[in-house]
């Protein structure tokens, strides 16, 4: 009865805390900020950073021009809400890529494999008919703090 007791004491006193019991750190990239978007460029729960779906284009200019540069400004724009939570592109552990030209694919991938060392993240690479903004990218991810 007692290695029971124990046992349960041990289970509740090592088990995570529920979502509720989490802080929260909502984080807003200065794109986001600047033009009153109404959603945060990544919440923080705990350990684990979820990253809003992000573009590289700007909705001014409407750029850049070609899918390689796009793709280097989204990665960036990723990286830099990763950065703000004090994590590495390294604690990614799930992306998502929406894309409206899966022509594209290697050009993605030319610059997505420059943002991470060793083991990639879980990914997936979807076509999409259309973007906001006119984007050929959409980037969306997780990252857990190791």
């Amino acid at each position: 009865m007692r290695l029971l007791s124990f046992a349960i004491l041990v289970l509740f006193a090592t088990a995570p805390l529920s979502a509720g019991e989490l802080s929260r750190t909502y984080l807003n990239s200065p794109l986001a900020a600047q033009h009153h978007l109404p959603f945060s460029s990544g919440v923080l729960v705990g350990n684990t950073l979820y990253i809003a779906g992000t573009t590289g284009v700007d909705p001014d200019t409407r750029g850049p021009v070609s899918a390689t540069q796009e793709a280097r400004l989204v990665m960036n724009r990723i990286e830099h809400v990763v950065r703000q939570a004090h994590m590495t592109m390294d604690d990614v552990v799930s992306i998502q890529v929406f894309c409206t030209n899966l022509a594209n694919y290697d050009a993605f991938n030319n610059v997505y494999k420059t943002y991470f060392h060793g083991h990639f993240p879980a990914r997936a690479f979807i076509g999409a008919a259309n973007l906001l903004f006119g984007a050929r990218y959409e980037v969306m991810g997780i990252a857990i703090r190791r």
